[in-house]
């Protein structure tokens, strides 16, 4: 049985790793401009630009805030 929990408790812990820097990536595709919303949403405006970069620094601030804080309640 604990065989089973230690893999487990291993395959959660990648899955996390692996969604922290996914989403970090995608957060700062953002930033960088090299993703972005289409044009039919406004991605060509500079209103959908700063749309974009905006939600890019929160996706990152509150993915590094959700990560400190889940290793600190370990």
């Amino acid at each position: 049985m604990a065989k089973k929990k230690t893999k487990s408790m291993l395959l959660n812990i990648i899955a996390w790793v692996t969604g922290v820097i996914v989403s970090l990536v995608v957060g700062f595709g953002m930033i960088n401009g090299t993703l972005g919303l289409p044009g039919w949403l406004g991605g060509t405006h500079i209103i959908g630009l700063w749309v974009v970069f905006i939600a890019g620094w929160i996706v990152v601030v509150t993915t590094l805030v959700g990560a400190v804080l889940a290793i600190l309640q370990r």
